[in-house]
Order: C-alpha cells, then structure tokens, then sequence
C-alpha cells in the first residue's frame, strides 16, 4: 500500500517535500491556511544545492527560466570598495530567479505528481502518533505528518519542539525596481556601512531585487515607505538605484528559531518551522531543501517512519545548525558594528575573507549535493 503523507504548510519547504514524496510513490496532501497560493515577487538566492534539489523534481526549467545566473557575491564599503568577492563556477553555481516564478514551478511539479492540495485549510496540531488536527474539526491521520507552516509554527508547539526563537537585532525591507542600463547582469553587490545594508541583486530582464537591513531600533532606516534621502546618503555608490526604490515594498522581522528536536513520532519539522534564520547567507530555503530531500530519501531506507526521522536528525542536522550558526555570525558583524569601526571591519574582512577556512565555512551548505540529487559534474 502507498504510504501517506500529510503536510501542513505550502510555502517552499511544504512543496519541495510533497513532490519529492510524491515523486517516490507517496499518496501526499498538503495543506495551505491561506485561501490562494501565492508569494511575494521579490528575489531568491538558489545555491548549487538547492538547484540540483530543482533538477531532482523536475522544477529547475520554469524555475530558473527568467533567472540571472550569477558570476560573482560581492561585499562593498558605501563607496564601492571591495571588502570580499566570492566567485561562482559551472559546478559552484548561484542562480537569481523571482521568488514567485519559483513557487510556481512548485506548485505544477507538485501537481504533476498527483499530490493533492487543499485551501484555506489550517492545521492547528499534530499528534506523534501520526494526525493532524483542523481548525476545522477534522482530523486526518497519515504514516507522516509535517509541520512546514513556518517560523511561527503552531504545530510545532505542539509536539513541544521548539527550543527557543531569537527575534535578534535587524529588520529588512525587501522590493523590485525597474532594472536600467547599466545595472550589474551578474555581479550581486552587498553594501555595508555601519549596522546598515544595501544589497544589489540583479534578478531578470525588467527588474532587479533590493534588500535593505538595518536593527529594529534604527526607526529611520526601517521606514515605509523607504526614506530614500537615509539610503541614499548613506550609500553613495548606489544612489543611482536609490533612486529607483518601489514603494511596493514588505518589512520584515528578521528571526531564528531552533529545534529541541525535529522529530516526534511521526511527526517531522521542516524549513523555517525548523530552523529559521536571517537571510545573511542566502541559504535558508536551500537548507530547507536539503532537508526534505534527505528526509524523502532516508524514508525510503528506512520504512519504519519514527525511526527514519530519528535517522534523518542524526544524519543532517550538523550541517544545518553549521549554516545557521554562519547566518546568525554574519549578521552579528554588520548589526554590532558603528560607523566608526568600519575601516576596522573592512581590514579584517579582507584579511580573512579569502582563507580556505573561511571559505570552507561561508560555503558548507551551498555545495553540498543533496540526498537523491545528481551526483556528477556537468563540466565533467
């Protein structure tokens, strides 16, 4: 008999899963609060690993259809001084789709794959025996039961996982803005002055994704709309994309959460609902995505479910709490740091920045091969 799955939660994480799941001959519902699919169109970092996740599922074509495929991340002083650069290859890739064009190439593979989706459906509760409570009233009972429903995960709580949730220091504002001529094609630009960041992502033909960070007690520069005459005073280098901020914007509560465990049961914890960070590295949806591959694939080693979840914690949690940490050390740099010890930051920087260490650190999790993903080179 097919073994069932229900997942609460349809944002990156929740889809990932329940195609993959699908994909290997589950019988898979996955469950959204909100009366419609959709996501807010700003940009996404995919790393290597989070793109042979795509490949696996069938998704990378319509999701990377429109992407920038990126050459270089590069941290900058407001002036444009180079403090580090990190270069990408054929093997080592880094890719800059529209987060929507992402989702929506979730959603078809999910349906392609049969798995069953089902609207302003709230979970409000799992129980390790393996069911999922409604707000309903309903109760469905599956081999695996998930909470992907993300940071603020009420499933979560109830199985008692969460082992604490730090709301940290810095806020951000993320927006699209017309793209013009000129603009970097394949170079992401990340300023830094004092506790405040502009970062420069090109993203598709018409449009390029800005993020903007700054503490939660920085009222100025967490303004909406965006105080354009604050950004572009404080980065003079990029004055010119100031000028083209949108006044669509989203603020939000940069937060991290961490699990006393994942697992409980037969119930198992995945993306932000598990391990939430800033977006400092780019890789918290890549981590999510490693995660559901590797649970997918340790379920089909392992058919007793509450093992295999205590399998899949043991085997891959070192790497995510890694980049967790990486997220959470990077942004401890920029929101610790006044305007008068920025020369101070920027030597040291470039003192480290190109050490293999750090290297080694900085790109753990954006190299690593998913389980169940294409393990060959495509220069090879």
């Amino acid at each position: 008999m097919r073994r069932t799955a229900e997942i609460a939660g349809a944002g990156l994480s929740g889809l990932v899963l329940a195609t993959r799941l699908a994909q290997l001959g589950w019988q898979v519902r996955l469950h959204e609060r909100n009366p419609e699919l959709r996501m807010f169109g700003a940009g996404i970092w995919i790393w290597e690993s989070g793109l042979r996740t795509l490949e696996a599922i069938g998704a990378f074509d319509q999701a990377t259809a429109r992407a920038r495929s990126i050459a270089e991340w590069r941290i900058a002083d407001q002036h444009g001084g180079v403090l580090m650069s990190r270069r990408t290859t054929p093997d080592d890739r880094l890719l800059l789709p529209p987060r929507a064009d992402l989702y929506e190439a979730l959603i078809a593979q999910a349906q392609h794959f049969g798995v069953q989706i089902e609207t302003s459906s709230l979970a409000v509760g799992a129980s390790p025996d393996g069911r999922l409570q409604m707000e309903n009233g309903k109760e469905y009972a599956a081999d695996l039961v998930v909470a992907a429903d993300g940071a603020y995960s009420r499933l979560r709580e109830s199985i008692f996982s969460t082992a604490w949730m730090d709301f940290g220091t810095e806020a951000g504002i993320r927006m699209m803005i017309d793209r013009d001529e000129g603009d970097p094609e394949d170079t992401i630009i990340e300023y830094w002055h004092g506790r405040r960041r502009l970062l420069y992502n090109p993203c598709t033909d018409g449009q390029d994704y800005i993020f903007l960070s700054a503490p939660v007690s920085d009222e100025r520069a967490s303004r909406m709309p965006v105080d354009r005459d604050l950004w572009r005073t404080q980065f003079p280098a990029a004055a010119h994309l100031v000028d083209r901020f949108a006044e669509a914007s989203r603020w939000d509560r940069l937060v991290n959460v961490r699990c006393r465990y994942w697992s409980k049961g037969h119930v198992a914890v995945v993306g932000d609902a598990a391990h939430a960070m800033p977006p400092n590295l780019g890789q918290a949806a890549n981590t999510a995505f490693i995660n559901a591959m590797a649970l997918a694939m340790t379920l089909e080693r392992e058919r007793d479910v509450p093992t295999a979840l205590a399998r899949w914690e043991q085997e891959n949690r070192a790497l995510t709490d890694h980049v967790q940490w990486w997220s959470y050390l990077y942004g401890f740099v920029v929101a610790k740091v006044p305007d008068r010890m920025d020369g101070v930051r920027a030597r040291l920087l470039r003192s480290v920045s190109g050490s293999r260490p750090f290297q080694n650190g900085l790109n753990k999790g954006a190299r690593h091969v998913p389980a169940g993903a294409r393990t060959t080179s495509l220069t090879a």
